[in-house]
């Protein structure tokens, strides 16, 4: 199913596998593993001229394969023959061929006639130029095929402020070279080039000329440019009838999105919301990606993966076909520290309530007063490695004529380091066993029944390596306030900090030994599935198939530190050391915690073992249950069709490496854990839960020169929840204590506020309905004249036909904020449960291509 949508105006959007998140999938090139563990939500992309073949792997792989629990998508490209074949196409979609997009509208009385979503006016126009080709070098031995997609995607948002023109004509290319000396022997090697360029023009709307839908004044330009390069190198040796032998090797490289230009002047200028946070003030040019106050010593922030794998083959009798390897990954991430905002701080403005209440003192400011939050984030730079090794076995047995079983065992270690190279995290020898069979029961090949189970292991990301080892200051105060500086927008003549600062980090480097629970058990799937196929007729085929997975240890951070002090005054440490803990530490929620520790206040770090019951956490969990229906008619008598029912749930603690209620993406350090309370009522059903999806594809030769396609998903809608601040009288709240729930100053908890003067309550995630259904059709109709000789193919594709714009996603954050949730009258989020993204609207497709 299709995940929540992760960004700004470019949304990504992922797809979610079996219940998992969108940011537990595996991506292959050429059998290369390209997927990019900063948080696994990117991947190296390559044209699509240059795709031969995509296999998506839902479930059930056998032990070659890991590093995943959603599922693989595995890409084989084009290569060249002994007979020279290319051609070029011509895309376009063009904006006068588009469904205008919605304005959602802002119900905060004090934002009236706002939005909070305002797509209505944009405009979108691509055009995408492909050349592509190959054939023999060298006939039979040396062969070569490239592909180079030249794209014009033109997009223009207009906004509350300023209207933005992003502008993308950078080139992508890929050339795979074969080299056959005999016919035992085969060398490949592939090169793509995937970098990123986008050029932006930014208009001001000017003051009182809000939601402008033209383009004023003059505009100003900037640049985002990153992305990188992959190399695959691949020997394979068909050494006898029994042996075959291969060998890959490559490197990946992804430079992290970087702003200049227009966008990244004024850094001198603070980061500055009005109320409500959704209007900019002041100098600074917005939030926008890779502006910030950069360490200037650092290295540029990038991605690098080097890999390598050996793998063997051998048939060892007609019944046994044994195959093994070994593959080594080493991934690097390279992070400037510095502040995360220009101008060093970031300030908000806010009214006070009735009762003048701020940061948790009453009367601090007159009531309907304005004060200020500030707001300084600083962190270390570094450089963080991560090595991930596997080892695997497995064999395929032809037990009997019909019956034929499969055994694998596949052994995974991770190790993840800080920025001076010392492990935190170091798992060696995970054992994830893979079994399976499938039985021909007639004999004839018209009936398959097919089982598999296995474990499955992820990796730790290196954003938790970033997250969690640098040294990172995170302080929030408030303040009264009189004036406003005219050029910065920064609050003038600040009163005193209003109660306690709070202070989620100071900026100290952790020790490593102190950041993660010693015997930490990285994330495992446990996956079962059964299924048959059989064969009605030689046109009609049926199938059912039913999975389960659980996930067993899931991973995440907690951020408190009062765990630790009631267990070393339980147990007589009275010079326990609090303040030598690392802000966060990485752990199993739910299970027992073994850290090292300052007992006795001396600085030397002891081992000890704190018992789950300290935490107050609830135990990390998710699973999902589907039973999936299908019908499959292959292509014949000129029309071919597959569709398929599928009821599923997923259900549990979490939802994995990202938190779409939160719209978070920081893989394996979300806010789920942070602390006990944010766990109250967090057993329910999950964002990827679609209790029912139907879908169907098929096409249709309506003449040799004619053809139809067709593409329809129809699926329930997604849980909804309640999202609030904890009240003061949960037992980590802890007013006062820089590392208790208190602290946080976003919407983190499944407590919310009932009505302005009912206080908060917990309510059960997934509990308060369901986005809409939605469905969708696509349409495909093609050309291919005689008159071209089978060379020339014309077709558009129609997306969302229907035009149907349903609401996929909805604000789910019923508090108004943190200070309004503590004392009636209660503030209530007045956009509570209105639509946040919505189905993409009609769009048009246009493509000429041309084959010789």
């Amino acid at each position: 199913v299709k995940g929540d949508s992760f960004g700004g105006d470019t949304k990504l959007t992922l797809n979610s596998f079996g219940g998992a998140s969108i940011a537990e999938n595996g991506y292959y090139i050429n059998g290369f593993d390209v997927t990019n563990i900063r948080n696994f939500l990117a991947y190296a992309t390559l044209p699509f001229e240059a795709v031969a073949q995509q296999q998506v792997k839902t479930g059930g792989y056998g032990a070659e394969y890991g590093r995943s629990l959603g599922g693989v998508v595995s890409v084989v490209t084009k290569r060249g023959t002994n007979e020279w074949k290319g051609g070029v196409s011509l895309s376009l979609e063009p904006k006068s061929l588009r469904s205008a997009g919605r304005n959602i509208a802002d119900k905060e009385p004090d934002r009236a006639g706002k939005f909070t979503v305002f797509d209505a006016p944009d405009t979108i126009n691509n055009v995408m130029a492909t050349v592509y080709g190959g054939g023999a070098v060298l006939k039979d031995k040396l062969f070569v095929f490239g592909a180079l997609e030249v794209p014009d995607a033109s997009r223009i948002n207009f906004g509350q402020n300023r209207a933005t023109q992003t502008r993308d004509t950078q080139p992508q290319g890929m050339i795979k070279v074969d080299f056959v000396p005999n016919d035992m022997n085969l060398i490949e090697f592939t090169a793509i080039d995937n970098k990123r360029k986008k050029k932006l023009t930014d208009w001001d709307n000017g003051t009182g000329n809000d939601y402008a839908t033209t383009r004023n004044g003059v505009g100003k330009a900037s640049e985002i440019n990153g992305g990188g390069t992959v190399y695959i190198g691949k020997y394979t040796g068909y050494l006898t009838d029994k042996l075959t032998v291969s060998a890959t090797a490559g490197r990946v490289t992804d430079l992290v999105d970087k702003t200049s230009g227009n966008r990244a002047a004024g850094l001198d200028c603070p980061v500055v919301f009005n109320v409500g946070a959704t209007q900019e003030l002041g100098c600074w040019q917005g939030p926008f990606p890779g502006v910030g106050d950069k360490d200037p010593k650092a290295p540029r922030d990038r991605d690098v993966r080097d890999a390598w794998r050996a793998d063997v083959e051998y048939v060892l009798s007609p019944a046994h076909t044994i195959k093994a390897g070994y593959d080594s990954q080493t991934f690097k991430s390279s992070e400037a520290g510095g502040s995360s905002y220009t101008g060093g701080i970031y300030w908000r403005y806010f009214v006070a309530g009735a009762t003048g209440l701020v940061n948790g003192v009453t009367g601090a400011v007159a009531p309907g007063a304005g004060y200020v939050r500030g707001r300084v984030l600083q962190s270390t730079s570094g450089v963080y490695e991560v090595e991930n090794t596997a080892v695997y076995l497995e064999d395929t047995w032809k037990a009997t004529k019909n019956l034929t079983l499969y055994g694998g065992l596949r052994s995974e270690s991770f190790n993840n380091k800080n920025g001076d190279g010392v492990s935190f995290v170091k798992a060696d020898n995970l054992l994830a066993p893979r079994t399976g069979f499938s039985w021909n029961a007639n004999g004839d090949s018209s009936l398959k029944i097919y089982g598999n189970a296995g474990r499955y292991y992820i990796p730790v990301a290196s954003n938790t390596n970033i997250r969690a080892t640098r040294g990172e200051l995170f302080v929030t105060n408030f303040y009264a306030y009189n004036g406003m500086d005219a050029r910065t927008a920064a609050p003038q003549n600040l009163g005193p900090a209003i109660g306690t600062p709070q202070v989620s980090s100071d900026g100290s480097l952790p020790d490593p030994a102190t950041i993660a629970d010693t015997k930490l058990k990285p994330m495992s799937q446990d996956e079962f599935i059964l299924g048959f196929q059989k064969a009605l007729s030689k046109d009609w085929v049926v199938g059912a198939k039913a999975v389960h997975r659980k996930i067993n240890d899931g991973m995440d951070d907690f951020c408190g530190h009062y765990p630790m002090k009631k267990w070393a005054a339980d147990n007589g440490y009275t010079s326990f050391n609090a303040g030598a803990l690392a802000g966060c530490i990485m752990m199993n929620p739910g299970n027992d915690v073994t850290l090292k520790m300052d007992l006795n206040g001396d600085g030397k770090l002891t081992p000890a073992t704190i018992p789950a019951r300290y935490f107050n956490l609830a135990k990390y969990g998710r699973t999902y249950s589907a039973i999936e229906l299908s019908l499959e008619k292959p292509f014949s008598n000129r029309w071919g069709m597959q569709a398929s029912y599928t009821y599923s749930k997923s259900k549990g603690t979490a939802e994995g490496y990202v938190q779409s209620n939160l719209n978070q993406d920081d893989a394996g350090v979300t806010q789920d854990f942070d602390f006990g309370s944010f766990t109250d009522g967090s057993d329910g059903y999950l964002p990827n839960d679609r209790r029912h999806v139907i879908k169907a594809f098929g096409n249709y030769q309506l003449s040799k020169e004619w053809r139809l396609g067709g593409n329809l998903t129809i699926s329930s809608g997604r849980p909804l929840s309640c999202i609030g601040y904890v009240p003061n009288t949960v037992p980590d709240y802890l007013a006062g204590d820089p590392h208790g729930s208190s602290g946080y100053s976003s919407a983190s908890a499944y407590y919310c506020l009932q009505s302005t003067t009912a206080g908060s309550k917990l309510v059960q995630r997934g509990s308060v309905g369901r986005t809409p259904w939605a469905q969708q059709f696509d349409m495909q109709v093609a050309y291919t004249p005689d008159w071209a000789a089978g060379k020339l193919t014309v077709q558009a594709d129609i997306f969302n036909i229907l035009n149907s714009r349903r609401d996929t996603e909805l604000n789910e954050t019923r508090d108004y904020s943190r200070d309004t949730s503590l004392i009636a009258p209660y503030r209530l989020n007045q956009n509570y449960q209105s639509p946040t993204d919505y189905q993409n609207p009609r769009y048009v497709r246009l493509t000429a291509r041309y084959e010789f």
